[in-house]
């Protein structure tokens, strides 16, 4: 499975890294998800199905809960004006509203990808690019696995609040951020697996042909990252304000062009 990453300055030192999704192969939900907790106990216990390691049970289960939740925000998101459940659906958009751009790229990237197209413009090094993407991996991967396990803690704490007769609002929150935390560390640890394969494999050429301007070609040894210097990307640039880097309509045409969120991708701007 291969990943295409979109790479460019946004605002002075400030990077946007964001995945290329194509909306004609997005999907919503995996056909091998379960969607019933007959299904989920049928994939965890069953004895007729086949043989699951730990790491696949967990898997199934975080799968389970998470379209659970999407659902759940949904409903939200339909919920008439003036509704409790709307108003915690507002309550809700503010809070992520709050969430790192760098973690939203993070879960974007599956744990099953064995190649990474890399679109930058075409004036930056490819070997800058590729320093870029490897600090932001291995800084993800600390700081992701840190807030996981302090999420993780905080999760048993926020049950307590079950007993009042409101909506537990704190505990499916920390729940959703442990499920963030968890797939953000997936995500940035195998890119920076990747990288740090390409990094020591001495067949990898792909910054080399990059910098000559030659294009990779698929072959038997494919490489792990591909290099693809965009002059397009490079003239969508140019339109940029003073002093708050890219301008508003040149980021809409840089995520019209190349599939990318226009939301996260403006909260580069002012992200950390």
């Amino acid at each position: 499975m291969r990943a295409k990453v979109v790479v460019f300055p946004i605002r002075g030192r400030n990077w946007c890294f964001s995945r290329s999704i194509d909306p004609s192969i997005r999907g919503d939900q995996s056909p091998n998800s379960p969607s019933t907790f007959k299904e989920l106990y049928y994939k965890l216990f069953s004895q007729h199905g086949k043989k699951s390691d730990g790491d696949s049970k967990i898997e199934v289960a975080v799968d389970f809960v998470s379209n659970k939740m999407n659902r759940a925000w949904s409903n939200l998101e339909n919920a008439p004006q003036g509704t409790i459940k709307n108003k915690i659906h507002g309550l809700g958009l503010k809070l992520l509203s709050r969430v790192k751009p760098s973690e939203i790229f993070f879960k974007s990237i599956p744990k099953d990808i064995n190649r990474v197209d890399i679109v930058y413009p075409s004036s930056l090094n490819p070997r800058l690019v590729r320093r870029r993407l490897r600090h932001i991996a291995f800084r993800g991967s600390v700081i992701h696995k840190k807030y996981l396990y302090g999420s993780a803690i905080l999760l048993p704490l926020t049950s307590f609040f079950m007993v009042l007769p409101l909506p537990n609002i704190p505990f499916f929150w920390i729940l959703f951020r442990t499920y963030s935390h968890w797939r953000a560390t997936q995500g940035s640890e195998k890119l920076l697996q990747l990288v740090s394969e390409a990094s020591s494999n001495p067949n990898e050429s792909s910054v080399e042909k990059a910098e000559s301007g030659v294009k990779g070609t698929d072959n038997s040894t494919s490489p792990l990252w591909v290099f693809e210097p965009s002059e397009e990307l490079q003239k969508l640039l140019h339109n940029k304000e003073a002093d708050d880097g890219l301008s508003e309509s040149a980021i809409s045409n840089i995520c019209n062009k190349f599939y990318l969120n226009s939301g996260d991708v403006a909260k580069y701007r002012h992200s950390i």
